[in-house]
């Protein structure tokens, strides 16, 4: 059932990326321009409340995971971008780095990103809830290491009930 459910939240979320790719990168193209650090606000929001919440520096970098190893995560991930940038997901690394907690997430590869499941102790259970990942208020139609990020950003990772259609 979970592998199942992961399968389909991928493969979702890789449709709707496919469809979409271009808007978001000429959205966010000319802040990515040159991988530089970056400022971007960053909020975790947990099923029991807030997690972490705070003012990130981040760029494109490459990110390790204890599930899902070490891959890059700089908005070039599944030809997303032509350029490297800072991403949603190596913004909720440099915030872990620097603050002292961990995260974890499975990489798939032929999705060029990673599926993440656990942050600062809080796992999912895939079978009723995800972390949503958004920006500026949107959930991000692609993954979190395919997003270029702008300065000033607001970037949340929220765990997000699954609705039983």
């Amino acid at each position: 059932m979970r592998s199942t459910l992961i399968r389909r939240v991928v493969i979702s979320a890789a449709a709707i990326g496919l469809t979409v790719t271009a808007a978001p990168a000429v959205a966010h193209a000319d802040a990515a321009a040159v991988n530089r650090p970056i400022l971007v606000a960053l909020k975790v929001q947990g099923p029991d409340g807030k997690l972490f919440s705070g003012g990130v520096i981040t760029k494109g970098h490459d990110v390790t995971t204890a599930t899902g190893g070490t891959h890059k995560c700089d908005g070039t991930n599944g030809g997303a971008n032509s350029t490297p940038g800072a991403t949603p997901t190596a913004a909720l690394d440099s915030a872990a780095r620097a603050h002292g907690f961990t995260w974890d997430g499975v990489w798939y590869p032929s999705f060029d990103d990673y599926f993440v499941d656990t942050i600062k102790g809080v796992k999912l259970d895939s079978s009723s809830a995800y972390w949503n990942i958004s920006v500026n208020g949107t959930s991000i139609p692609v993954g979190g290491c395919q997003f270029h990020l702008k300065p000033g950003d607001a970037v949340a990772f929220t765990w997000t009930p699954i609705v039983a259609s």
